[in-house]
């Protein structure tokens, strides 16, 4: 999960409001924020999200609409949302998406002690759908085969500098948007050089942003059909297309292949075995189809990775270059 922060206490029952929709949250499967919007945030000094000591969480997006920014916060029996720019009337409509509503905690049925165990340590998870596929894409690429110091670092390089200051009369200092599709086709080479994005990251967003409005259509596709949209771009592959689907469509289902850590992560805690491979985590999993990347999350929420034995990747740095 990309960038983790301490959530509110689960809420039992949730109404947005000022949303169009409320979000049927059982009373028995609390909504947890933090788990639930987790994985949107790409480091802890993200400048499209950010977390008060209220317990609010902000989300600067790129609409369809525009620009906007949304806080979710906890309240009384129920969580709340506000929106303000061009976006904020898109954002408050797929609020409920966002927290959840679409997903079913309950078609999951742990077959493992360990999952059972943290399905039950950890109600309130659920798998936001965002809606947007380019801002989950653009930082997914970002990623390939660096460590998260340099992907996140090179996210808020790019954004700050070619992004714009998030709407609203309250929002917390250094929130931006991310660029539109049209400007991240435009940043110079040299910028991406000090951002420390080398040239294949740089051209496979250069690429995607100049087909943005046919990538964003994977949204209203079912996930297998999503993900093979995205791989039609070159430098697109199964890591990443996975990565961005479970975030902009909700996918329980879609596991994340081509990881240098999870198969292992999976193996170890599911069978013992720390060498498992791609095929053999898919395996491990097959119990769980339909909801395989609920049982990858669980297993990562769990605390239980094999004992390390090989250092750390090295960051790397192409601005000394």
């Amino acid at each position: 999960m990309a960038g983790r922060f301490r959530p509110p206490a689960p809420t039992t029952r949730t109404t947005i409001r000022g949303g169009h929709t409320p979000v049927p949250t059982p009373a028995d499967a609390p909504l947890d924020l933090g788990l639930t919007l987790g994985p949107l945030r790409r480091g802890p000094a993200d400048p499209t999200f950010r977390v008060t000591p209220d317990g609010s969480v902000w989300r600067a997006s790129r609409t369809p609409d525009g620009p906007g920014t949304i806080r979710v916060a906890p309240g009384d029996g129920e969580i709340g949302a506000e929106a303000w720019g061009p976006g904020a009337t898109w954002l408050l409509d797929n609020a409920p998406a966002l927290l959840g509503a679409d997903d079913d905690p309950a078609a999951f049925v742990p077959r493992h002690k360990l999952l059972l165990a943290t399905h039950r340590r950890r109600p309130g998870l659920r798998l936001t759908r965002t809606g947007l596929v380019l801002e989950s894409l653009i930082p997914t690429i970002l990623e390939q085969k660096v460590t998260t110091t340099e992907a996140y670092g090179a996210w808020r390089h790019l954004v700050r500098k070619y992004g714009e200051p998030a709407p609203g009369p309250a929002v917390p200092e250094g929130m931006y948007v991310m660029p539109d599709a049209r400007t991240w086709t435009q940043i110079p080479s040299w910028e991406w050089h000090r951002a420390n994005v080398d040239g294949k990251r740089s051209a496979t967003i250069v690429r995607a942003a100049r087909v943005a409005a046919r990538l964003e259509e994977a949204v209203l596709m079912d996930p297998p059909a999503a993900r093979a949209r995205l791989e039609l771009i070159p430098g697109i592959g199964p890591w990443t297309s996975a990565e961005t689907i479970q975030r902009s469509n909700g996918a329980p289902d879609e596991v994340t292949t081509g990881d240098l850590h999870l198969p292992g992560i999976v193996g170890w805690a599911l069978a013992g075995d720390r060498t498992t491979d791609d095929e053999a985590m898919l395996d491990l999993l097959a119990p769980y189809a339909g909801q395989r990347h609920r049982a990858a999350r669980l297993i990562l929420l769990s605390g239980r990775v094999p004992p390390r034995r090989a250092p750390r990747m090295t960051p790397g740095d192409i601005t000394r270059i």
